[in-house]
């Protein structure tokens, strides 16, 4: 039996050990949450990221600034042709000289779509996704959209484009092309592009294309013959540089920098976003990377 003075230094030492290791155990908390919440820097002028599954935001760095957006467009180039009513992947396409033509003019990055031919619109699809073709973006655009003539058909597509960007409440997007390149007043936001991207990616063909790599496509040649076209490659990096890349789409130009739509899925979590204006394709890659690796230490 312990008595006196021993009783009374033992007593001491085990509330001192008490409150040290409760004293220890706060810091530790309070520390720890301070250090997860240290948000990256990133070269983009804009940036934005979120939960796709719930929509909350992770990320933001002028989340709401009106920027170009360069071929980043196409993902809602894509998004029209796809919500089509009773659209037929399989239906071919004539290609048509204006569609070379206009590359040729602008300079535009293409698929390399030949005159003449017949491509189905799975294939426009890739062509206009993966190597950023405006060619194709072209003639998804004059097939559905409606008029009797060639630019009222443009017209009238990049007329639903705004709609559907009206459908989903964005407050800071406006299209006028249907590729990206730039006519004065095509410009979108790193949210606004982040929605568009989260509500294409809920169509099966389009979060298949989006994923590809490379694709290889047999055309049909005005004579009748077969023509392999690729394959085209995909100009998004992130699908071979960051595990669990499922999309989106690049985008580059002289006023819109070096842009990326990207989504990735790690632990059954995704996390999907957007970085415009960065500074070069290795810039926006990088910049894009630490919104995911931040974005996925948010959720867990």
């Amino acid at each position: 039996m312990i008595t006196g003075i021993k009783a009374l230094r033992l007593r001491r030492a085990t509330a001192v050990a008490i409150t040290s290791g409760a004293l220890l155990a706060t810091v530790a908390l309070t520390a720890a949450p301070a250090q997860a919440a240290t948000a990256p820097p990133i070269v983009a002028k804009g940036g934005y990221t979120m939960n796709n599954a719930s929509g909350s935001t992770l990320y933001t760095k002028n989340a709401d600034k009106e920027l170009p957006t360069g071929s980043t467009t196409k993902i809602m180039t894509a998004k029209v042709v796809l919500a089509q009513t009773n659209l037929d992947l399989d239906a071919k396409v004539t290609i048509q000289k204006a569609y070379s033509d206009y590359v040729v003019k602008n300079n535009a990055s293409q698929a390399h779509l030949i005159v003449g031919d017949k491509v189905t619109v799975r294939q426009l699809l890739y062509g206009l996704m993966l190597p950023s073709g405006c060619d194709a973006a072209y003639a998804l655009a004059d097939k559905y959209g409606s008029g009797s003539s060639r630019s009222a058909r443009v017209a009238n597509f990049i007329g639903k484009m705004n709609t559907a960007a009206k459908n989903l409440n964005l407050k800071h997007t406006h299209f006028d092309s249907f590729d990206g390149i730039d006519n004065g007043n095509n410009y979108s936001t790193p949210r606004d592009l982040t929605k568009i991207a989260s509500s294409a990616m809920k169509n099966s063909t389009f979060r298949t294309i989006v994923k590809t790599t490379s694709y290889t496509a047999k055309t049909t040649t005005k004579s009748g013959g077969t023509r392999t076209m690729g394959a085209w490659t995909n100009t998004n990096g992130l699908l071979k540089s960051y595990s669990g890349t499922i999309g989106v789409k690049t985008g580059s130009g002289p006023e819109a920098g070096y842009c990326l739509v990207f989504a990735a899925t790690r632990h059954g979590k995704t996390v999907i976003g957007t970085v415009l204006a960065s500074t070069s394709i290795a810039k926006r890659e990088s910049d894009a990377t630490l919104l995911l690796k931040y974005g996925f230490a948010k959720l867990g």
